[in-house]
């Protein structure tokens, strides 16, 4: 399976981070190396009151910051781009309010090849300039909160809502970039789903993944056309078993890596609202992902073969009610998958051959999506240590703790790391944004 990192994807901006995770992918894997055991850290923070969700490059040095305002009582919420500064995050370019739909949920933002950026946010999408002023709008066929946003090949875009267990299928919604029409209809699919599309290119043709309920689906995309593969569905739980959901997969090493156990109680509470995640007069449950898990289940690891559909899994932590609110990351350079457990603690790597634990660090709370350095075997991941969040560096071979950053953030979420220009990463959570320079 191609690196994203290793190829220039025609449906993106030529940048080595031009959408989220770094590709269609989400291997999540930056060029270069960080060094940070003979480097010090040296850390800007913005305390903008927003919800940052994830940072992205279109042109070399020129970076877009895109998030939501979580307005869960009062006036309604909206979406926002900004082109900041590397150096000082302040932004040099923000956009108006973009309209949600009443909707509150972390959206996505990509530098698509025409030289537009593209906005989701609630059923909402946008196209921007890269000064941020808004080039064209449209409301999403399906009322509901969009998670994920990918250009395929051909440029043409394509997103999901966002659905719990009960709550009835997702829709799969693909735009046309010029026009922003709906390209055919919609793509209704046999579950709900949770967790973020991925999409990859083979000899085979292009496929869109998507983690359902109690199956990951594959759909074909064929030019104009695209249909559900219904020779690939495999089956990663039971409704009403001992574990949850599952977030975003990583396509990896001809695997697709993937953990459960993801609606947590501050999940649920949020979509058990609508619009989604709007409480009306009355006050918010507590949307903390710290709280006990719904279920019995400890946190697996899933191992889903895409040729043969066959799932492997793996317990690392063992501790009953595990959780999650983002997914793993493969290194197929070291051979091992980096997994975690949020709500009772653990960051663990599980060796590829036979998926036993190479490490485990039973102390670190990981929430975040992470950023991995294939050349220097380094990994960078958010560590929550009930004061404050910090970054650590960890190297994924051996399980050492290379470097670790206060990032003055008083909240962790499951939202995006990125690479800067070099030896430096972004960080975007709730109310902070932050970028750690090894210098």
């Amino acid at each position: 399976m191609i690196a994203d990192r290793d190829e220039r994807h025609p449906g993106y901006w030529p940048s080595p981070w031009p959408v989220e995770c770094g590709g269609n992918r989400r291997q999540k894997a930056a060029t270069g190396r960080l060094d940070a055991a003979e480097r010090h850290p040296h850390i800007t923070t913005r305390v903008n009151g927003r919800w940052n969700v994830m940072v992205i490059e279109r042109d070399p040095g020129e970076f877009f910051l895109a998030g939501t305002m979580a307005a869960f009582v009062g006036p309604a919420p909206f979406g926002w781009v900004e082109r900041i500064d590397a150096e000082s995050l302040e932004p040099l370019a923000s956009s108006p309010e973009l309209p949600c739909g009443d909707h509150v949920w972390c959206g996505a933002v990509l530098a698509h090849h025409a030289g537009s950026l593209f906005n989701v946010n609630g059923s909402y999408l946008h196209r921007l300039d890269p000064d941020c002023t808004v080039t064209g709008e449209v409301k999403l066929p399906a009322d509901e909160a969009h998670n994920g946003l990918l250009a395929l090949a051909d440029g043409s875009l394509i997103t999901k809502d966002l659905r719990l267990a009960g709550h009835g299928p997702s829709t799969l919604t693909r735009i046309d970039p010029d026009s922003l029409e709906v390209m055919g209809e919609p793509l209704v699919l046999p579950e709900g789903s949770m967790g973020r599309i991925a999409a990859d290119r083979s000899p085979d043709g292009e496929f869109v993944y998507v983690p359902g309920i109690e199956h990951l689906w594959r759909v074909r995309v064929d030019g104009e056309r695209w249909e559900l593969d219904q020779d690939w569905r495999p089956g990663y739980r039971n409704e009403g078993g001992p574990n949850g959901l599952a977030w975003d997969t990583c396509l990896s090493g001809g695997s697709a890596w993937v953990m459960d156990d993801g609606d947590i109680p501050g999940i649920r509470a949020i979509f058990d609202q609508r619009p989604n995640g709007r409480f009306g007069d009355l006050a918010p449950r507590a949307l903390s992902w710290q709280h006990p898990a719904p279920w019995t289940g400890p946190q697996r690891l899933l191992r889903v073969d895409i040729a043969s559909g066959q799932v492997d899994s793996v317990t690392p932590f063992g501790t009953p009610g595990g959780g999650i609110i983002a997914p793993p990351v493969h290194v197929p350079e070291h051979c091992v998958t980096v997994c975690w457990d949020s709500i009772n603690g653990g960051l663990a790597a599980v060796n590829d051959d036979d998926l036993s634990v190479r490490w485990l660090l039973p102390e670190v709370r990981a929430t975040m999506q992470p950023v991995v350095f294939p050349e220097s075997g380094e990994l960078v991941i958010n560590d929550f240590t009930g004061e404050g969040d910090d970054l650590i560096v960890v190297d994924v071979d051996t399980g050492e703790m290379l470097s670790r950053v206060e990032t003055g953030s008083r909240l962790a979420n499951g939202m995006f790391l990125s690479p800067g220009s070099g030896g430096d990463v972004f960080y975007c959570s709730t109310l902070t944004v932050a970028r750690v320079h090894w210098v």
